[in-house]
């Protein structure tokens, strides 16, 4: 059954996916208020004969429509600035993550610790548990510590993908040849899902991503496991 959060975007899971969430609601109510308004104004227009004439002549009334509109832009541009400024800011991460694109899979590497690396690929329909996720599940997931700040870097072996999590607010395209970086903190533990959001070939729906948010304790326990 479809429900209404299915109209928004998935709960934040990070301080700045929590921002964009606030800031694209805001905008959201703010220009459908506008939008209301201008239609209210159309509508009297057509009905009355002496509003048309005022609206369509007077010198006022095209300077506010003229104003108002850039009053609008600058209002939104502010905010839009802030944030793809934060987005784009790296600030002392506490650890490195490598995430690097497969036609159809995702391979990672723990920059901060030696030896440790694996691939992740989606499991099959016919393999899953009851319990997992169809077509979303993958055989290793990225285990990181919530509540660090993590650089994650991006690039790709063979054709360009894009490695997403929009939970926490992450897009970015992995390009052969170029690293691009990302920066994320995860507030509250769980799993997290994303997806390939770049059309990388026959199997481009089949490149799942699984992010498992731990405590510090946890993914320390975790990469001891791990390197052995």
């Amino acid at each position: 059954m479809a429900t209404w959060t299915h109209l928004g975007f998935q709960d934040g899971a990070s301080p700045l996916m929590e921002q964009l969430i606030f800031f694209h609601d805001h905008i959201m109510l703010i220009l459908i208020l506008i939008i209301t308004f201008v239609g209210y104004m159309l509508s009297t227009v057509l009905t009355n004969s002496l509003i048309n004439r005022y609206m369509l002549e007077h010198q006022t009334i095209e300077m506010i429509w003229t104003s108002v509109p850039a009053i609008i832009l600058i209002f939104i541009a502010l905010p839009s600035l802030r944030l793809l400024y934060l987005l784009d800011e790296v600030n002392s991460p506490a650890m490195t993550l490598k995430a690097i694109g497969h036609q159809w899979y995702w391979s990672y590497e723990y920059s901060d610790f030696l030896h440790l690396e694996f691939d992740s690929y989606m499991i099959p329909s016919n393999e899953l548990e009851t319990s997992g996720f169809r077509l979303l599940d993958v055989d290793n997931r990225t285990v990181l510590p919530m509540n660090a700040q993590i650089r994650i870097i991006i690039t790709a072996a063979d054709v360009i993908h894009s490695w997403t999590i929009p939970a926490l607010g992450i897009k970015a395209d992995a390009i052969p040849g170029r690293l691009n970086q990302a920066s994320f903190l995860i507030n509250r533990p769980g799993l997290f899902f994303g997806q390939c959001s770049e059309i990388c070939g026959a199997n481009h729906s089949f490149m799942p991503i699984v992010i498992e948010s731990v405590s510090t304790d946890a993914f320390l326990n975790w990469i001891s496991s791990s390197s052995d």
